[in-house]
């Protein structure tokens, strides 16, 4: 349950539904598509690969991370991302401290 690969954590049955499938769908770039991080797979493997994503503090660089149910909501853009930037600039969010940057 913890890492996302069944509903609830009613019993043991729900054990024997876990595939291969289930694994793929708690990968780091399916989980950035979910989140409408990225438009597809490759451009969020690609974003990963060069270093533009942080789960929590750590800067993951490696596509096939499982994220957990728990690291779900720390998946983010490291803070010297300039696809951070980008976006932040389209949604005229950017800070003016940034700007120095």
């Amino acid at each position: 349950y913890n890492m996302g690969l069944v509903e609830t954590k009613r019993g043991l049955e729900l054990a024997d539904n876990v595939n291969a499938s289930s694994f793929c769908r708690r990968r780091l770039p399916v989980m950035m598509v979910k989140n409408h991080m990225a438009q597809t797979l490759k451009a969020a493997t690609t974003f990963i690969e060069q270093g533009h994503i942080r789960v929590g503090p750590e800067v993951v660089k490696d596509p096939a991370f499982l994220v957990t149910r728990n690291m779900e909501d720390f998946v983010t853009w490291t803070d010297t991302s300039a696809i951070k930037k980008h976006v932040l600039d389209y949604n005229e969010m950017r800070d003016d401290f940034d700007l120095m940057n």
